[in-house]
């Protein structure tokens, strides 16, 4: 605040990490121009509805009536506000009726995740028409960066990158403040993020009628590790039930160590998915989840009424993604095929609000690569990069400029989603994986009367607490409640209890085919489709492997008795192609 009045800008950026308080600054801001006389009108501009209530109540505790509910038919801003709330799809809509509203009064316009007014050349440019006679602009965001590098965000100064040189002609947002994840870790105002990739293996069958498998993390191009992704997303296997179990039980650790009404939320692809995935958590958990989706008219109602009760689960779409604010969220389930640092970034910040000393935030993931090295990375600052567009390459980080695929395959798309397995593979905590492999120190016992602290893990910090911080002597105790791990902790824990989870959560669905479907196949039908796949994977074991084709049948068949394929019985060609995905995993 202080920098921002001493600069005396129209524009000014503040770049911060979710959970830093921007909302509260920029209305701490706009009630000082105003006390002082320097302004009139206060206009905020927010990525989605529900926001605009979110803003309007924050206001009141500065007491800045600021309307969340004018439409762009009503025309002026209404008598006895102080100004308004509205959505950049409503400016989009009437830029020249926001630009009137502007020029009336000296008007602060807060452009909330200014990053959308990136969203391609229509939002910008009606954002800049609309905006540019304001007095003060006041730009906020948490992810200063668009996916494609050629959309230039208005209000944002732009210098050259210099790490490459002004030649090179790239150039770099820059930010009036800054203030990121690390920072926010090191003040104790975040919380710290571990994240739980799962991995598994994958099987779905191409448009060809090839049956296909392989492990989340072996694929080498975008569409096969698309379609291993995808269908580990998809509601009818194996390993999105085994996931959301191990959120679940992590969810019953958190509530049985001080915290009492932490919740979790599933993050789903699209709509359809939202709802599969919430039947999918009932049967699994026995806890029936909120759902909550943007054609519902009631979300934000729904929404509210989530924040302030006990309720465990929440299972939403895009719009919980960004700039909700729900403190007791504490668990989390990425189950969308979305790939953008933009929107990952967002979405982990649902997370990251801290409310009391000890408190970790774990989010489940598949083990894919692009969601691997975005969590690995989550503390790296970033900036909006210009530069010249280049042809995404296979193999290469490419990847993140192609938009999101839904979820669940449709009847168009060009693979079948069979079934997949999870296992757990690793946490990443601020960079590092820790796979569980090797047990670190088990967690502190409270009450074991011995008066120690905390158990300290491998980097040297009490469990949930980032390296550097300080700890008080109340912490200290806090922190002594068990449940509450260090990520090497963590991962010993998950491993432990793969096995259990993925036993409780295979029985919990007994109406499930072998096949992974949810129809009802004959035995004759389930052992031919069987047979199709054991050919299948036996190609690819061979091509791993290098053996031929007949030493693994024989194998195979060593290991599994029986009579050959040809004559043998579901259950016996359904162990064989269960040993050959081992084989694969």
């Amino acid at each position: 605040m202080a920098a921002y009045l001493s600069a005396e800008r129209e524009d000014f950026l503040v770049a911060a990490t979710p959970g830093a308080g921007k909302t509260t600054t920029a209305l701490a801001i706009a009630a000082e121009l105003r006390r002082a006389r320097r302004l009139d009108r206060v206009i905020v501009v927010t990525p989605t509805d529900h926001l605009r209530t979110q803003w309007a109540q924050a206001a009141g505790r500065f007491a800045l009536r600021l309307d969340p509910d004018l439409p762009n038919s009503v025309g002026p801003i209404r008598d006895g506000s102080h100004g308004c709330v509205v959505t950049y799809a409503q400016v989009a809509a009437a830029p020249m009726l926001h630009r009137a509203r502007t020029e009336a009064r000296r008007t602060l316009v807060v452009l909330d995740e200014i990053h959308h007014a990136g969203d391609g050349l229509s939002w910008g440019e009606a954002v800049y028409e609309a905006f540019s006679p304001a007095r003060r602009r006041l730009a906020l965001t948490g992810t200063p960066f668009r996916t494609l590098p050629t959309e230039r965000i208005p209000f944002v100064r732009y210098e050259p990158d210099p790490d490459l040189g002004a030649e090179d002609g790239t150039l770099r947002s820059v930010a009036d403040y800054s203030y990121g994840y690390r920072d926010g870790l090191a003040d104790g105002v975040v919380r710290p993020v571990i994240f739980a990739a799962y991995s598994g293996v994958s099987r779905w069958r191409t448009s060809a009628g090839d049956v296909v498998a392989m492990g989340l993390s072996e694929a080498r191009s975008r569409s096969a590790e698309s379609a291993a992704w995808r269908t580990a997303l998809s509601p009818r296997g194996r390993w999105l039930p085994h996931v959301l179990a191990a959120a679940d039980h992590r969810l019953t650790e958190k509530r049985e160590s001080g915290f009492p009404d932490a919740a979790g939320m599933v993050l789903a692809g699209d709509q359809d998915s939202a709802r599969a995935y919430a039947a999918v958590l009932q049967r699994t958990t026995g806890h029936e989840p909120l759902v909550v989706v943007s054609d519902d008219p009631d979300a934000s109602r729904r929404i509210a009424q989530f924040r302030e009760s006990r309720q465990r689960w929440l299972v939403a779409v895009r719009m919980v993604s960004e700039g909700v604010d729900i403190p007791r969220l504490s668990v989390g389930v990425y189950a969308t095929s979305a790939r953008t640092p933009l929107f990952f970034a967002q979405a982990v910040g649902r997370f990251v609000r801290r409310r009391g000393p000890g408190e970790t935030a774990t989010v489940f993931l598949p083990a894919v690569r692009p969601l691997l090295a975005m969590a690995a990375e989550l503390e790296r600052e970033r900036n909006h990069v210009l530069g010249p567009p280049q042809e995404p390459e296979e193999g290469d980080g490419a990847w993140d400029d192609v938009p999101e695929e839904p979820t669940v395959p449709s009847a168009r798309s060009p693979f079948e989603a069979l079934d997949a397995q999870a296992a757990f593979a690793h946490v990443v905590y601020a960079g590092a994986a820790h796979s569980g492999d090797t047990p670190g120190p088990g967690p502190h016992q409270a009450g074991s009367g011995t008066g120690s602290g905390p158990a300290v893990g491998e980097a040297g910090h009490a469990p949930g607490v980032a390296a550097g911080s300080v700890v008080s002597p109340e912490e200290e105790d806090f922190l002594g409640l068990p449940g509450l791990l260090t990520p090497q902790q963590t991962a010993v824990l998950l491993r432990q209890r793969d096995d259990q989870i993925r036993a409780r959560t295979t029985s919990a669905d007994p109406g499930r085919n072998r096949t992974g479907g949810s129809g009802t196949l004959t035995s004759a039908e389930q052992a031919a489709g069987l047979r199709k796949e054991i050919h299948s994977l036996v190609a690819q074991v061979a091509r791993r492997t290098g053996q031929p084709h007949a030493r693994i049948h024989a194998a195979l068949r060593r290991e599994v008795p029986g009579p050959g394929s040809a004559t043998a019985g579901a259950d016996v060609l359904s162990a064989r192609r269960d040993r050959l995905l081992e084989m694969l995993h």
